[in-house]
């Protein structure tokens, strides 16, 4: 044991002394005396430094691998060991193994040190920036790649999942990481749509003494879409309720209906699959969901279309394949929404204070869901949200001054004084106040997976080329200025210039006439 080793021997004891008693001194602390943003400043610091805390463990766990401590461990496996020493759960033991595994620096066979196998998401655990969840799934995402894929483009979806993960919360980026390991390996085998289509099932169970039954079975991706619309319009509280004495099948339920529904979310569900299927069996009107009549909503490229290939995007947040979107269309209403290259519609307005069923359209094909970052709620379940108060004034409701939102936090925009606005990439863009903002995002990625991985993906501009000298006699027009002396004969001079040129061989070709080009100067 070298000088270095047993002065950091030294260190190591004191700062879990100095840990041990700073944790104390804490917890004797009144936190009374703090305002609520200081009360989440509080949180999120010690929520960084709880999430640093692994990748010291992860030291400790590479010596114990490196060189065994068979007399420490009594024989038993790491994993065991820890479980007991440390009295924590089995396979909470065999995780913090596996993490450190991974995440920890690692020995070669020749002795030499090597770094982390997943050195991205070590370091930005090591700064205190990605949780444990976010450790989950990043490694879950990395187990999924298939081993066909090149080692070059696994090390990059490694990096881009650790830059994924310090920028959202999981949910977001559990969606983001399945995305990313789906899209790459585009080009592995196809599936086999007969062996999908023999998956399918529902199945019944035996009806019970109390006359209930089970169902249970595999669902295809269109009865999927076809259920998620009917289920939030017929499975929302109030509505298909059996215990009222005449329930809300259409329309919107009374107050009333809302307040008095105790049902759980699974039981309603239920009852809405009941109302649906009378519904179906009587041709009864579902009526309205959010200004829109109740119907599947599917969202696709014409490339997509033209091509049958890939998958669309529903409005309750699952995706359709291309063949069952194709066979769905051949008995639905067809629109059209045409978007410039920055994702604004082009052009839908209206005068009213409402949106229209056709701008709701348009919304679903560019939002999907509620555009608040980090929400997850589909546009099945979302309102017309105005990002600015024109309406109030009687100003215009134009589609691009529109936006998806589900209800808190349509409410939550006006009455927290957040700022939503249609950024230039052609996103909405929610701006917290100042006693709110901590750098986080201001689009939500949620359900534009796609759009967001082509982002980080996309490789870094070059940078411009050195402009090229002038050619020879080519005049100077740094100066004189507009409107100074001799500015006049100067520009003459360069028109001069212009047509004793061949321009098209110098600097190529010019598309303006003499006097556009005048205009211009």
């Amino acid at each position: 044991m070298g000088r270095d080793a047993l002065a950091d021997r030294d260190t190591i004891w004191e700062c879990l002394a100095a840990q041990e008693a700073i944790n104390t001194r804490l917890a004797q602390c009144s936190f009374d005396g703090l305002s609520p943003e200081e009360l989440v400043e509080v949180l999120a610091r010690r929520e960084v430094l709880a999430w640093q805390a692994p990748a010291i463990d992860h030291q400790i766990m590479a010596r114990f691998v490196a060189e065994g401590h068979s007399e420490a461990l009594a024989g038993c496996s790491l994993a065991k060991a820890l479980g007991e020493r440390l009295r924590i759960s089995a396979k909470e033991a065999r995780r913090r193994v596996d993490d450190a595994a991974v995440l920890g620096p690692r020995t070669a066979m020749s002795g030499e040190p090597l770094g982390p196998v997943l050195p991205n998401l070590a370091a930005a655990q090591a700064a205190g920036q990605v949780g444990p969840e976010h450790v989950a799934i990043a490694r879950k995402a990395m187990d999924k790649i298939p081993a066909r894929v090149a080692a070059a483009d696994r090390e990059r979806a490694e990096g881009d999942l650790a830059e994924l993960a310090t920028l959202f919360a999981p949910e977001t980026f559990g969606r983001l990481a399945a995305h990313l390991i789906a899209v790459l390996d585009q080009d592995g085998e196809e599936p086999d749509e007969r062996q999908r289509r023999a998956q399918r099932g529902l199945r019944l169970g035996p009806q019970r003494a109390d006359g209930l039954s089970t169902l249970s079975g595999t669902i295809s991706p269109e009865l999927r879409a076809t259920l998620e619309p009917v289920l939030a319009k017929l499975g929302a509280p109030g509505m298909c309720n059996a215990a009222d004495e005449q329930p809300c099948v259409s329309g919107t339920p009374s107050q009333e209906q809302i307040d008095h529904d105790h049902r759980t979310r699974d039981q309603r569900h239920h009852d809405a699959v009941l109302a649906a299927l009378r519904a179906t069996l009587a041709c009864g009107d579902l009526g309205q969901l959010n200004g829109l009549p109740v119907t599947v909503i599917v969202t696709a490229t014409l490339a997509e279309l033209q091509a049958a290939a890939g998958t669309a995007h529903t409005a309750g947040g699952s995706l359709l394949p291309m063949s069952d979107l194709l066979r769905m269309a051949s008995h639905a209403w067809h629109y059209l929404s045409i978007f410039d290259g920055q994702g604004r519609a082009l052009w839908l307005g209206r005068t009213k204070r409402l949106a229209s069923a056709d701008q709701r359209i348009v919304l679903h094909a560019r939002d999907r869901g509620c555009t608040r970052p980090g929400c997850t709620v589909p546009g099945y379940l979302c309102q017309a949200h105005h990002l600015d108060n024109d309406w109030a004034n009687n100003g215009q409701t134009d589609v691009d001054k529109l936006a998806l939102a589900c209800a808190p936090d349509n409410r939550m925009a006006t009455e927290q004084g957040w700022t939503t606005q249609l950024g230039q990439s052609g996103r909405v863009e929610w701006i917290p106040p100042p006693t709110l903002d901590h750098g986080q995002p201001r689009i939500n990625p949620f359900h534009l997976i796609e759009a967001t991985l082509d982002h980080h993906r996309s490789p870094p501009e070059d940078d411009p080329p050195d402009p090229q000298p002038p050619p020879p006699g080519w005049p100077d027009l740094d100066e004189p200025q507009p409107g100074e002396p001799g500015y006049d004969e100067a520009f003459e001079g360069l028109l001069r210039s212009y047509e004793e040129m061949d321009y098209d061989d110098r600097v190529g070709r010019w598309d303006l006439t003499d006097d556009d080009w005048k205009q211009t100067g």
